[in-house]
């Protein structure tokens, strides 16, 4: 295993000497910055402490999540000895209920206030990973329905809560700032998913079971419940936001289905087809890298097992890479559109699909993965700007919840038709880099 060691040595070090450039970079900035505005001192006190208030306890409810995934399909596959279209199964079932969940949640978390829907997120979640205790095939599908919700919970209400609260807070400061929040949540979420890899694989050694991940995650996911129920304030959404458009006399139209905002605007299609495609695209790299990585393990004449974890860690210290390089160009190359660097993102992303298919080699195959969460690093912190530049308050959650529909669809159409075998694993792969590439296309065309 001295390919992996040493390519979470190199990893490391590399997102270790951009994170002090641009550590250094920021402060010069920042010291500059501070001669000629005195007022800037105070909204950066402030700034932080919002910052304090929210990124601790995303990195904790995301970390429960990055503990599970190196075990998930181990879990089901090896230690419950379950067929590979039962495990298919089960996580279709879990995307399916991601999508029908997605059409109501976002909505009642703006009605009934986006911080109680992150609450019920930390019991659902936790609900779900209890349900691996036992190999009831009926309890572990209820698990994956619980999952579902919580996933679809998680990629929008806290999110949603987050912007609503700095647009309250901080009316006045530039988008750039909010970019900024986006891409060091991304940078340390990085971080936390490494470190997330090395204590699965370190609590699934030391217990001898691929469980203990999935309890370990249960523990963070109450502390984050306890910390949400003492340090947040409740938001909603607002009815008179609910309007997007404003008719010739000047008065407001009556509040609006969230549908109809991705039929007037434009732009707001584009990052839901792209949304779609690019995240659906890595849910199914979710499922299929480790069958493909094992498979190359065995095309190579090795017998000894894959370290999961390790490889987890490489993976997000990849994705921490791409979170860097999003700081970086933001910062040193602002004439670089959003449009363009989106079109760079989705055009690489399609070849780290499509090139393991042509080359059945571990090397190859691990370093296209890598890229492709280098993607990753870049895509996240780039969508969630846009969304939150485009997306109003009022519907925010909403929104967020039904951009997850075609999502959750796209991969259920996929998981629906797993089959054992190399010949459908290059399929897939070879579908999601042409899919890939259509989004290119579509943002090319209307952006």
């Amino acid at each position: 295993m001295d390919f992996y060691k040493g390519n979470f040595a190199a990893f490391a070090l590399l997102n270790a000497v951009l994170a002090f450039v641009e550590y250094r970079q920021v402060e010069a900035r920042q010291e500059k910055d501070d001669e000629a505005k005195l007022d800037a001192e105070g909204m950066r006190v402030l700034l932080d402490k919002f910052k304090w208030n929210f990124i601790p306890i995303y990195l904790l409810v995301n970390g429960a999540d990055w503990l599970q995934g190196p075990y998930i399909y181990p879990l089901y596959k090896d230690e419950k000895g379950l067929a590979e279209e039962v495990v298919a199964a089960l996580f279709m079932t879990g995307f399916l209920a991601g999508a029908v969940s997605a059409s109501f949640t976002g909505n009642l978390a703006d009605q009934y206030g986006r911080r109680l829907a992150c609450l019920a997120f930390c019991v659902i979640y936790s609900l779900s990973c209890l349900t691996l205790l036992t190999d009831d095939i009926a309890i572990l599908f209820i698990g994956r329905m619980l999952g579902g919700v919580s996933t679809t919970l998680m990629y929008s209400v806290f999110e949603s809560w987050m912007v609503t609260e700095f647009n309250k807070q901080f009316p006045d400061e530039p988008g750039s700032t909010l970019s900024g929040i986006f891409s060091t949540m991304t940078t340390l979420n990085s971080v936390v998913a490494i470190l997330a890899g090395v204590v699965a694989e370190w609590v699934t050694d030391f217990t001898g079971t691929e469980k203990a991940p999935f309890m370990t995650a249960v523990a963070c996911l109450m502390l984050a419940f306890a910390a949400i129920n003492s340090q947040w304030s409740e938001n909603f959404g607002d009815k008179k936001d609910q309007s997007s458009i404003l008719d010739v006399e000047g008065n407001a139209t009556a509040p609006k289905n969230p549908l109809r905002l991705f039929i007037e605007d434009k732009r707001l299609l584009v990052l839901g087809v792209t949304a779609s495609i690019f995240e659906g695209s890595m849910y199914i790299f979710i499922f299929f890298k480790f069958p493909a990585l094992k498979l190359s393990h065995k095309l190579s004449g090795l017998t000894d097992d894959l370290p999961f974890g390790l490889i987890f860690a490489i993976l997000m210290c990849s994705m921490m890479l791409g979170s860097l390089l999003y700081k970086y160009i933001l910062s040193h190359h602002p004439h670089i559109t959003s449009t363009r660097l989106l079109i760079s993102v989705l055009s690489v992303a399609a070849a780290s699909f499509f090139l393991p298919v042509l080359w059945r080699d571990e090397r190859v195959t691990m370093w296209c993965f890598c890229v492709f969460e280098i993607c990753c690093g870049v895509y996240f912190p780039l969508m969630a700007y846009q969304k939150g530049k485009i997306v109003e308050d009022g519907v925010r959650a909403n929104v967020y919840g039904l951009m997850r529909i075609p999502l959750n669809v796209f991969v259920v159409l996929v998981l629906s038709t797993t089959r054992e075998g190399v010949r459908h694993r290059d399929l897939v792969f070879t579908s999601c880099s042409a899919l890939l590439l259509a989004a290119v296309g579509v943002n090319g065309l209307l952006l």
